[in-house]
């Protein structure tokens, strides 16, 4: 939460000072009146007491994360837009441009990177915990496309040939799609092993007494 402390010849004239220092609109700020404007002395011939008004916002969670991204893209020389959108306690932020493969990087570890860097980032700005999930040009949505894909026809090969399948090092968001699309296959059964970052989902045929 940002705070500013101001004070005015009328309790109007103390808000707009504190608006114009957090350079925020009315509508984002909670304000509490502090001291109203009074007169002192016999016919206000000894001054007046200025009104003091306290008025503080709670930053928004995707421009703080659209802010850092802007910064580092800057700073890689990489042209980009960013918008944001809120899903319950959740911060989309996606990012469109042209060549932006450099954010995403090989099997999405630059985006990653990105997304972790940014949730740290906003984290030390905000008193409650919130989550920002990060895209460039729908790569998400992608590449989960993809590993359904693969999940669907690596466990079709399992139930042919009845030996397990590894496969390649993945984040624990893109093992627990792979889990996920292959959970309600009754004869299926999958899970991880191996130390980040190279732990793989294994694929493999229930036993006996799971499919019973």
């Amino acid at each position: 939460m940002r705070f500013a402390e101001k004070t005015g010849r009328t309790v109007e004239e103390a808000i707009n000072a504190c608006l114009n220092e957090l350079g925020v609109e009315r509508e984002r700020v909670k304000i509490e009146v502090l001291a109203e404007p009074m007169k002192k002395g016999l016919f206000g011939l000894l001054g007046t007491t200025l009104a003091k008004v306290r008025a503080g916002y709670e930053d928004c969670p995707g421009e703080l994360a659209c802010s850092f991204l802007k910064d580092v893209c800057d700073s890689m020389g990489v042209i980009a837009e960013f918008n944001y959108t809120q899903q319950g306690q959740h911060w989309l932020i996606d990012i469109s441009g042209e060549e932006l493969g450099i954010l995403i990087g090989r099997r999405g570890d630059t985006l990653e990177a990105l997304q972790y860097l940014a949730n740290l980032a906003v984290a030390k700005q905000l008193a409650e915990k919130v989550r920002v999930i990060i895209d460039v040009e729908g790569y998400r949505q992608r590449r989960e496309e993809t590993l359904v894909r693969l999940a669907k026809r690596l466990s079709d090969k399992v139930k042919r040939t009845g030996t397990r399948v590894v496969l390649e090092p993945m984040n624990p968001h893109e093992r627990r799609i792979i889990h996920t699309a292959l959970q309600d296959d009754a004869r299926i059964s999958t899970f991880s092993e191996g130390e980040e970052p190279n732990r793989k989902v294994v694929i493999s045929l229930k036993r006996t007494k799971e499919i019973s």
